[in-house]
Protein backbone atom coordinates (compact mmCIF):
# COMPACT_ATOMS: atom_id res chain seq x y z
CA UNK A 1 0.00 0.00 0.00
CA UNK A 2 2.56 2.33 -0.90
CA UNK A 3 3.88 5.31 1.47
CA UNK A 4 0.42 4.75 3.65
CA UNK A 5 1.09 0.80 4.54
CA UNK A 6 -0.48 -0.32 7.04
CA UNK A 7 1.96 -2.56 8.25
CA UNK A 8 4.93 0.12 8.22
CA UNK A 9 7.07 0.12 11.30
CA UNK A 10 7.08 3.15 13.68
CA UNK A 11 10.26 3.76 15.35
CA UNK A 12 9.15 4.98 19.12
CA UNK A 13 10.84 6.97 21.56
CA UNK A 14 13.44 8.60 19.54
CA UNK A 15 13.27 11.71 21.91
CA UNK A 16 12.47 14.29 18.88
CA UNK A 17 9.13 14.95 19.85
CA UNK A 18 6.12 13.70 18.74
CA UNK A 19 5.33 12.36 15.41
CA UNK A 20 1.67 11.46 15.37
CA UNK A 21 -0.97 13.00 15.09
CA UNK A 22 -4.17 11.08 16.22
CA UNK A 23 -8.28 11.84 16.15
CA UNK A 24 -10.23 12.81 19.17
CA UNK A 25 -12.99 11.63 21.45
CA UNK A 26 -14.78 9.67 18.66
CA UNK A 27 -18.05 8.86 20.28
CA UNK A 28 -18.41 11.71 22.38
CA UNK A 29 -17.55 14.13 18.90
CA UNK A 30 -20.53 12.29 17.12
CA UNK A 31 -22.95 11.91 19.82
CA UNK A 32 -23.06 15.39 21.50
CA UNK A 33 -21.83 17.51 17.97
CA UNK A 34 -23.51 15.67 15.57
CA UNK A 35 -26.60 14.14 16.70
CA UNK A 36 -25.75 10.41 15.86
CA UNK A 37 -27.31 7.51 17.83
CA UNK A 38 -24.29 5.11 19.24
CA UNK A 39 -26.02 2.30 21.15
CA UNK A 40 -23.79 1.16 23.75
CA UNK A 41 -21.34 3.70 22.56
CA UNK A 42 -20.25 1.99 19.49
CA UNK A 43 -19.30 3.49 16.51
CA UNK A 44 -18.26 0.60 14.34
CA UNK A 45 -21.79 -0.05 13.01
CA UNK A 46 -21.57 3.18 11.33
CA UNK A 47 -18.98 1.25 8.75
CA UNK A 48 -22.62 -0.23 7.43
CA UNK A 49 -23.97 2.29 5.31
CA UNK A 50 -22.89 5.13 3.18
CA UNK A 51 -23.63 7.68 5.62
CA UNK A 52 -22.02 6.47 8.01
CA UNK A 53 -18.97 5.94 5.92
CA UNK A 54 -19.19 9.26 4.92
CA UNK A 55 -19.65 10.42 8.32
CA UNK A 56 -16.35 8.52 9.76
CA UNK A 57 -13.92 9.89 6.41
CA UNK A 58 -15.87 13.70 7.22
CA UNK A 59 -14.50 12.75 10.73
CA UNK A 60 -10.89 11.71 9.92
CA UNK A 61 -10.11 14.07 6.98
CA UNK A 62 -10.17 17.11 10.15
CA UNK A 63 -7.38 14.94 11.40
CA UNK A 64 -5.15 14.77 8.60
CA UNK A 65 -5.34 18.21 8.35
CA UNK A 66 -4.49 18.55 11.53
CA UNK A 67 -1.36 16.38 10.48
CA UNK A 68 -0.47 18.42 7.73
CA UNK A 69 -0.27 21.63 9.33
CA UNK A 70 1.32 20.20 12.10
CA UNK A 71 4.05 18.58 9.85
CA UNK A 72 3.56 15.27 11.53
CA UNK A 73 2.14 12.41 10.35
CA UNK A 74 -1.40 10.45 10.80
CA UNK A 75 -2.22 7.49 13.04
CA UNK A 76 -5.71 6.11 11.78
CA UNK A 77 -7.46 3.92 14.35
CA UNK A 78 -10.46 2.06 13.70
CA UNK A 79 -13.32 3.14 15.19
CA UNK A 80 -13.45 -0.10 16.85
CA UNK A 81 -13.42 0.97 20.70
CA UNK A 82 -16.57 -1.36 21.29
CA UNK A 83 -15.84 -4.03 18.20
CA UNK A 84 -15.04 -6.63 21.54
CA UNK A 85 -17.44 -10.27 21.76
CA UNK A 86 -19.06 -9.25 24.67
CA UNK A 87 -20.26 -5.90 23.50
CA UNK A 88 -20.69 -6.81 19.79
CA UNK A 89 -23.02 -9.35 21.35
CA UNK A 90 -24.94 -6.66 22.83
CA UNK A 91 -25.64 -5.30 19.99
CA UNK A 92 -27.12 -8.93 18.19
CA UNK A 93 -23.57 -9.62 16.45
CA UNK A 94 -21.56 -12.80 17.03
CA UNK A 95 -18.20 -14.65 16.47
CA UNK A 96 -18.28 -13.98 12.81
CA UNK A 97 -20.06 -10.44 13.21
CA UNK A 98 -16.60 -9.20 15.20
CA UNK A 99 -14.17 -10.78 12.70
CA UNK A 100 -15.71 -8.90 10.17
CA UNK A 101 -16.33 -5.54 11.43
CA UNK A 102 -12.88 -5.04 12.92
CA UNK A 103 -10.89 -6.91 9.61
CA UNK A 104 -13.23 -3.58 7.43
CA UNK A 105 -12.82 -1.22 9.62
CA UNK A 106 -8.93 -1.26 8.79
CA UNK A 107 -9.72 -2.00 4.85
CA UNK A 108 -11.69 1.26 4.99
CA UNK A 109 -9.48 3.28 6.88
CA UNK A 110 -6.41 2.08 4.84
CA UNK A 111 -8.05 3.04 1.39
CA UNK A 112 -9.29 6.37 3.04
CA UNK A 113 -5.16 7.06 3.73
CA UNK A 114 -4.70 6.41 0.52
CA UNK A 115 -7.43 8.64 -0.56
CA UNK A 116 -5.97 11.41 1.36
CA UNK A 117 -2.29 10.71 0.14
CA UNK A 118 -3.60 11.29 -3.72
CA UNK A 119 -5.31 13.78 -2.76
CA UNK A 120 -2.48 15.79 -1.24
CA UNK A 121 -4.23 16.20 1.85
CA UNK A 122 -0.97 13.83 3.43
CA UNK A 123 1.78 14.77 1.82
CA UNK A 124 3.62 11.93 0.78
CA UNK A 125 7.31 10.74 1.55
CA UNK A 126 7.45 13.67 4.09
CA UNK A 127 8.67 10.67 7.15
CA UNK A 128 10.58 7.52 6.81
CA UNK A 129 8.20 6.21 8.72
CA UNK A 130 5.24 7.30 6.35
CA UNK A 131 2.72 9.72 6.57
CA UNK A 132 0.00 7.47 7.93
CA UNK A 133 -0.58 4.17 9.40
CA UNK A 134 -3.38 2.28 10.30
CA UNK A 135 -4.03 1.06 13.64
CA UNK A 136 -6.45 -1.21 14.90
CA UNK A 137 -8.30 -0.40 18.47
CA UNK A 138 -9.53 -2.05 20.65
CA UNK A 139 -11.79 -1.68 24.25
CA UNK A 140 -11.90 -3.26 27.50
CA UNK A 141 -14.26 -5.84 28.44
CA UNK A 142 -15.98 -3.39 30.84
CA UNK A 143 -17.16 -0.17 30.76
CA UNK A 144 -14.14 1.54 30.58
CA UNK A 145 -14.29 3.51 34.13
CA UNK A 146 -14.75 0.83 36.69
CA UNK A 147 -12.44 -2.66 36.58
CA UNK A 148 -15.37 -5.15 36.12
CA UNK A 149 -15.08 -8.64 36.93
CA UNK A 150 -11.18 -10.14 37.91
CA UNK A 151 -10.11 -12.10 35.35
CA UNK A 152 -5.95 -13.50 34.63
CA UNK A 153 -3.99 -12.41 31.66
CA UNK A 154 -4.39 -15.52 30.15
CA UNK A 155 -8.01 -15.23 29.99
CA UNK A 156 -8.26 -11.62 28.96
CA UNK A 157 -5.83 -12.59 26.05
CA UNK A 158 -7.96 -15.47 25.15
CA UNK A 159 -11.25 -12.79 25.09
CA UNK A 160 -9.41 -10.38 22.83
CA UNK A 161 -7.84 -13.05 20.56
CA UNK A 162 -10.74 -12.50 17.98
CA UNK A 163 -10.59 -9.04 17.76
CA UNK A 164 -6.85 -9.45 17.12
CA UNK A 165 -6.67 -11.91 14.66
CA UNK A 166 -9.17 -9.97 12.61
CA UNK A 167 -6.61 -7.17 12.86
CA UNK A 168 -3.87 -9.08 11.95
CA UNK A 169 -6.45 -10.88 8.94
CA UNK A 170 -6.52 -7.26 7.68
CA UNK A 171 -3.12 -6.54 7.31
CA UNK A 172 -2.58 -4.07 9.83
CA UNK A 173 0.60 -4.35 11.79
CA UNK A 174 -0.92 -2.85 15.23
CA UNK A 175 -3.15 -3.11 17.82
CA UNK A 176 -3.70 -0.69 20.80
CA UNK A 177 -6.25 -0.93 23.41
CA UNK A 178 -7.38 1.90 25.24
CA UNK A 179 -8.88 2.72 28.20
CA UNK A 180 -7.91 -0.14 29.95
CA UNK A 181 -8.21 -0.69 34.07
CA UNK A 182 -6.40 -3.39 34.72
CA UNK A 183 -2.66 -4.74 34.55
CA UNK A 184 -3.72 -8.29 34.16
CA UNK A 185 -5.88 -6.98 30.98
CA UNK A 186 -2.64 -4.92 29.36
CA UNK A 187 -1.02 -8.14 29.93
CA UNK A 188 -3.30 -10.27 28.41
CA UNK A 189 -4.00 -7.77 25.25
CA UNK A 190 0.01 -7.65 24.45
CA UNK A 191 0.31 -11.65 25.01
CA UNK A 192 -2.92 -11.87 21.88
CA UNK A 193 -0.63 -9.51 19.93
CA UNK A 194 2.24 -11.82 20.13
CA UNK A 195 0.75 -14.71 19.11
CA UNK A 196 -0.12 -12.57 15.91
CA UNK A 197 3.20 -11.22 15.56
CA UNK A 198 1.40 -7.54 15.91
CA UNK A 199 2.84 -4.64 17.44
CA UNK A 200 1.14 -3.75 20.41
CA UNK A 201 0.09 -0.28 22.22
CA UNK A 202 -1.71 -0.42 25.45
CA UNK A 203 -3.40 2.16 27.60
CA UNK A 204 -4.19 2.62 31.05
CA UNK A 205 -6.67 5.14 32.25
CA UNK A 206 -6.61 6.97 35.81
CA UNK A 207 -8.86 9.01 38.06
CA UNK A 208 -8.58 12.14 38.94
CA UNK A 209 -6.03 10.73 41.51
CA UNK A 210 -3.54 9.31 39.08
CA UNK A 211 -4.88 6.04 39.91
CA UNK A 212 -6.14 3.47 37.70
CA UNK A 213 -9.63 2.55 38.43
CA UNK A 214 -8.34 -0.89 40.24
CA UNK A 215 -6.91 1.62 42.56
CA UNK A 216 -3.46 1.06 41.24
CA UNK A 217 -1.13 3.69 41.10
CA UNK A 218 0.07 4.44 37.15
CA UNK A 219 3.29 4.07 38.20
CA UNK A 220 3.09 0.42 39.97
CA UNK A 221 1.01 -0.42 36.94
CA UNK A 222 3.54 0.37 34.19
CA UNK A 223 6.45 -1.96 36.92
CA UNK A 224 4.02 -4.62 36.83
CA UNK A 225 3.46 -4.67 33.06
CA UNK A 226 7.01 -4.17 32.30
CA UNK A 227 7.30 -7.37 34.34
CA UNK A 228 4.56 -9.36 32.71
CA UNK A 229 4.26 -8.35 29.35
CA UNK A 230 6.28 -5.84 27.50
CA UNK A 231 4.55 -3.43 25.16
CA UNK A 232 5.84 -1.73 21.90
CA UNK A 233 4.31 0.98 23.17
CA UNK A 234 2.43 2.64 26.43
CA UNK A 235 -0.33 5.49 26.70
CA UNK A 236 -2.67 7.19 29.13
CA UNK A 237 -5.98 8.34 27.78
CA UNK A 238 -9.35 9.08 28.94
CA UNK A 239 -8.32 11.60 31.72
CA UNK A 240 -7.31 15.28 31.93
CA UNK A 241 -3.74 15.73 31.89
CA UNK A 242 -3.83 16.86 35.32
CA UNK A 243 -4.88 13.82 36.47
CA UNK A 244 -2.29 11.96 35.05
CA UNK A 245 0.38 14.74 36.10
CA UNK A 246 -1.57 13.62 39.90
CA UNK A 247 0.45 10.06 39.30
CA UNK A 248 3.96 11.14 39.38
CA UNK A 249 6.34 11.45 42.38
CA UNK A 250 9.91 11.94 43.32
CA UNK A 251 10.34 8.28 41.64
CA UNK A 252 9.10 8.72 38.10
CA UNK A 253 11.33 6.94 35.78
CA UNK A 254 8.63 4.99 34.50
CA UNK A 255 7.54 8.16 32.33
CA UNK A 256 10.13 7.07 30.01
CA UNK A 257 8.22 4.48 28.93
CA UNK A 258 5.03 6.57 27.92
CA UNK A 259 5.05 6.99 24.23
CA UNK A 260 1.17 8.69 23.86
CA UNK A 261 -1.66 10.65 25.29
CA UNK A 262 -5.06 10.64 24.51
CA UNK A 263 -6.59 12.99 27.26
CA UNK A 264 -10.21 13.92 28.17
CA UNK A 265 -10.73 17.56 27.80
CA UNK A 266 -12.93 17.45 31.06
CA UNK A 267 -11.67 17.87 34.41
CA UNK A 268 -14.75 16.00 35.36
CA UNK A 269 -13.93 11.97 37.02
CA UNK A 270 -15.36 9.55 35.45
CA UNK A 271 -18.52 8.91 37.33
CA UNK A 272 -18.97 12.60 36.90
CA UNK A 273 -18.77 11.90 33.25
CA UNK A 274 -20.60 8.98 33.16
CA UNK A 275 -24.00 10.81 34.54
CA UNK A 276 -23.36 13.73 32.24
CA UNK A 277 -26.12 14.70 30.08
CA UNK A 278 -24.62 17.39 27.88
CA UNK A 279 -20.83 17.19 27.13
CA UNK A 280 -18.63 19.08 29.30
CA UNK A 281 -15.36 20.18 25.73
CA UNK A 282 -13.44 21.79 28.63
CA UNK A 283 -11.25 24.83 28.22
CA UNK A 284 -8.85 24.40 25.42
CA UNK A 285 -6.39 26.67 26.73
CA UNK A 286 -6.20 25.12 30.38
CA UNK A 287 -5.79 22.05 28.70
CA UNK A 288 -2.92 23.17 26.54
CA UNK A 289 -1.25 24.05 29.24
CA UNK A 290 -1.69 21.10 31.50
CA UNK A 291 -0.66 19.19 28.33
CA UNK A 292 2.28 21.11 27.54
CA UNK A 293 3.43 20.87 31.46
CA UNK A 294 3.01 16.80 31.44
CA UNK A 295 4.60 16.48 28.07
CA UNK A 296 7.37 18.05 29.13
CA UNK A 297 8.01 15.55 31.48
CA UNK A 298 7.33 12.62 29.01
CA UNK A 299 10.62 12.43 27.35
CA UNK A 300 9.85 9.47 24.70
CA UNK A 301 6.12 11.22 23.58
CA UNK A 302 5.12 10.12 20.11
CA UNK A 303 1.73 9.78 19.90
CA UNK A 304 -0.91 12.69 20.81
CA UNK A 305 -4.75 13.21 20.25
CA UNK A 306 -7.73 13.08 22.42
CA UNK A 307 -10.66 11.21 23.98
CA UNK A 308 -14.16 12.09 25.47
CA UNK A 309 -14.83 15.77 25.28
CA UNK A 310 -12.43 16.68 22.43
CA UNK A 311 -12.58 17.51 18.80
CA UNK A 312 -10.26 18.39 16.20
CA UNK A 313 -10.13 21.82 17.94
CA UNK A 314 -8.64 20.51 20.62
CA UNK A 315 -6.44 18.25 19.48
CA UNK A 316 -5.48 21.12 16.59
CA UNK A 317 -4.39 22.56 19.42
CA UNK A 318 -2.34 20.30 21.29
CA UNK A 319 -0.50 20.52 18.53
CA UNK A 320 -0.33 24.34 18.30
CA UNK A 321 -2.03 24.40 14.90
CA UNK A 322 -5.49 25.92 13.55
CA UNK A 323 -8.40 23.84 13.43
Amino acid sequence: MGDGDVAAPATVGSGAGPRWVTDGGLETDLIFNHGVDLPHFAAYPLLDTPEGRALLTDYYTGYAEVARRAGASLLLETPTWRANPDWVAKLGGDSDEVHRVNLESVVFLAALGESLLASGALPAGRHDYGSFRVSGAIGPRGDGYVPGEAASADEFAAYHLPQVVAFADSGAGRVAAYTLTTVSEAVGVVHAARTQTLDVAVSFTVETDGRLPDGTPLGEAVAELWEQGVPDELLVNCAHPSHVAGALDGDDSWTARVTGLRVNASRQSHAELDAAEVLDEGDIPDLVREHDALAARLPHLDVVGGCCGTDVRHVAALWGVDA
